[in-house]
């Protein structure tokens, strides 16, 4: 019998060899959940399945918001003088599944390569609460330099920090100013299917590894811009923060994101991207979102 997630045969031969046995050590037996009935339980398992090691910080640890906890991650050392630049990372899932540790490694590879703070949410629906209690709390709370904030996610977390970074500029009364929104293989167009030609990656990767169209149709939620930020009217896409966009050669959200990318530019957006296969996720994807984190904060 055929593994749950085993690879297809197509897409067999366009794989590193080296993660085709990653993906059959690590994923290739698991049962995908959007297979099974729905149980709450889901979102306590590993999202990323053969997830690095969590790296050692300064500190790490929990606080609770009105409706959810939030992860901070501080660097080792002697903050600077106006405090730490701080990020704010949406974990993906679909707005679905994960947690607040879900993405643990990749937050604390980036609290200690960028030097900056991490905070990182556990449910999704509560994404702005977290920017805005960083911005508001984070000086006396913990040590942050409020002019230096940027928002990042993957995924459906890639979605909320692309929206997040528009609501961010509209706040009233004072607007909060980020230096960057890094997008990794985010969702900008909840109205995207299979069956439409908008995007050939829905098409030619149909039946990729890990977020194939059977997992990413059991995701998809609204249509309004708040949701598929790629339909936000020019005026609010333009006050976007510069903006870092990475794609993976084999997912079917490669080409939505790279149109949200396009979209940006258009309005004025700085914008820039990275197109990767699939070890990229791993390997230097992460250096390079360290790397340009990093440059945004001043802190390389």
């Amino acid at each position: 019998m055929a593994a749950p997630q085993a690879i297809d045969p197509e897409i067999l031969p366009r794989l590193d060899p080296e993660y085709v046995a990653f993906h059959n050590k690590y994923v290739a037996h698991l049962v995908p959940p959007h297979s099974l009935p729905w149980d709450p339980a889901i979102r306590k398992g590993d999202t990323v399945p053969g997830s690095a090691e969590v790296l050692s910080v300064g500190s790490v640890q929990d606080y609770h918001l009105s409706h959810c906890k939030v992860r901070v991650f501080t660097p080792e050392g002697t903050p600077p003088p106006d405090g730490w630049p701080a990020y704010v990372w949406y974990h993906g899932g679909g707005w679905t599944l994960g947690n607040i540790s879900s993405e643990n490694a990749f937050c604390s590879r980036l609290c200690k390569g960028a030097k900056c703070v991490v905070a990182s949410p556990d449910y999704l629906e509560d994404s702005f609460e977290t920017l805005q209690w960083v911005f508001d709390q984070g000086k006396s709370l913990l040590g942050v330099d409020p002019t230096r904030l940027a928002v990042g996610g993957s995924s459906a977390g890639g979605n909320l920090a692309a929206i997040i970074s528009m609501k961010a500029a509209e706040l009233k009364p004072l607007p909060i100013r980020l230096k960057l929104a890094q997008l990794i293989v985010p969702v900008t167009d909840n109205t995207a299917l299979h069956t439409d030609d908008r995007y050939p990656s829905w098409k030619e990767n149909a039946n990729t590894v890990w977020l194939n169209t059977g997992r990413m149709l059991w995701f998809l939620r609204r249509t309004e811009w708040d949701n598929s930020p790629i339909f936000a009217p020019d005026e609010l896409l333009a006050k976007s923060p510069k903006t870092w966009i990475a794609v993976m050669e084999l997912d079917i959200l490669r080409d939505e994101g790279l149109a949200y990318g396009e979209r940006l530019k258009k309005v004025g957006v700085p914008v820039s991207h990275k197109q990767g296969n699939v070890l990229s996720v791993g390997r230097e994807l992460v250096s390079d979102a360290v790397e340009n984190l990093a440059e945004a904060f001043g802190t390389l």
